[in-house]
């Protein structure tokens, strides 16, 4: 006889049956925190371009107005990528490990821009990597 797997048993990879575990609490909670702060970034570079400065050697210069889409565009990514997460969507973490790696290279490349805000960001962002990329060990394996 061939032997029935139990469905009240999470596959190897599956996300959980409604629970979310503690790293992945933390980086949708971390994701809701980033990706509000990015949009509010880019709000403050498309109202208004003088909020920032860069010299003009710069190899990643953008007009502000650009950067402030960037942010904006990135920080809904990171809104819907931390609402997945948080309702354990099977998507959400992919998800919420490209926006927070876009994130990641884009506040790189902002950060002759204004240093005090991207470097922050850029931990945050890493931390959101690390959380959602750690290796579930045991988690529905049979170990």
């Amino acid at each position: 006889m061939t032997a029935m797997q139990d469905s009240n048993r999470p596959r190897h990879g599956a996300p959980d049956s409604g629970k979310v575990n503690g790293a992945s609490l933390f980086a949708g909670a971390a994701l809701m925190l980033s990706g509000p702060l990015s949009i509010l970034m880019g709000a403050a570079g498309i109202a208004q371009d003088t909020l920032f400065a860069v010299s003009s050697h710069y190899a990643y210069r953008f007009d502000l107005t650009t950067w402030g889409v960037i942010h904006l565009v990135i920080g809904v990514g990171l809104v819907v990528a931390g609402l997945a997460v948080l309702l354990n969507k099977s998507w959400g973490r992919g998800a919420g490990v490209a926006a927070a790696g876009i994130s990641l290279i884009t506040q790189f490349m902002f950060v002759p821009y204004y240093p005090a805000w991207a470097i922050p960001i850029m931990a945050l962002d890493l931390m959101i990597v690390f959380a959602l990329t750690r290796l579930q060990i045991g988690a529905g394996d049979g170990h």
